[in-house]
């Protein structure tokens, strides 16, 4: 299948080589196995840190965005490093450039591409724009909740939402102060729009990710397309 990984900058964890590692060998894994991957890498804690750090200097928002998007994209070259020589060299920094490396059969990685957008939505919108079977957000929680597990002990884990469910649960979320989301308001919006198969999940162990691609196996929140069939590519050999 083609499948769009995105990766969060907390669940890459790059100041720990091991944790890289190992999400490098799952896509490389993927890859011998058959599938086209696209990852797309987050910001994560050193973002935050520098865009923290700048808003202290007063730099305005549209400075702070340019620091999270370079954060992603050196993140994004730390993965790069991680992986063989079937990954494109560079971060694609445009969605034409990263289709571009996926129909030659390489590994596509992308952090952020602009100012004011996520790297939740580059994710969805790589995933529509390439024509993805399936798109994996590894969050570093375990699905959609209908509030902040960080905040509410309560949260309830949703099993499976369709894509205009997920798009209600995201913005009851994000019109709370100081909540956060597995996945931003306009994330969801592009996969309702695209109707890409997605799977929200905990990525802290990359196995995981392996298996929800190899079996459609998970512990996370399936996003449905409305009126999809059980995809082709989960069905089992007898």
């Amino acid at each position: 299948m083609k499948l769009v990984l995105s990766l969060g900058g907390s669940v890459l964890a790059p100041r720990d080589p091991e944790r890289v590692g190992a999400h490098a060998a799952v896509i490389e894994n993927l890859v011998e196995a058959g599938h086209t991957v696209g990852a797309v890498v987050g910001g994560g804690t050193v973002a935050r840190e520098y865009i923290h750090t700048a808003r202290e200097l007063g730099a305005n928002e549209i400075e702070l965005d340019q620091l999270g998007v370079d954060t992603t994209r050196l993140n994004a070259r730390l993965l790069i490093a991680a992986l063989s020589e079937r990954a494109a060299t560079r971060p694609a920094r445009d969605y034409e450039t990263a289709g571009a490396a996926l129909r030659r059969g390489e590994i596509a990685v992308m952090g952020g591409v602009a100012p004011g957008q996520t790297t939740d939505a580059v994710s969805a919108a790589l995933a529509e724009y390439a024509g993805a079977d399936l798109l994996v957000y590894a969050t570093s929680v375990p699905g959609v909740f209908d509030a902040d597990p960080a905040e509410d002990d309560g949260a309830h884990r949703f099993e499976e939402l369709s894509a205009t469910e997920l798009v209600d649960v995201i913005a009851d979320i994000e019109m709370t102060a100081g909540a956060s989301a597995p996945v931003d308001l306009l994330a969801a919006k592009i996969i309702e729009r695209s109707g890409v198969r997605t799977v929200v999940l905990d990525g802290t162990d990359p196995d995981r990710v392996a298996e929800v691609v190899d079996s459609g196996s998970h512990d996370g929140t399936d996003i449905i397309p409305q009126a999809a069939d059980e995809p082709t590519y989960w069905a089992m050999d007898d």
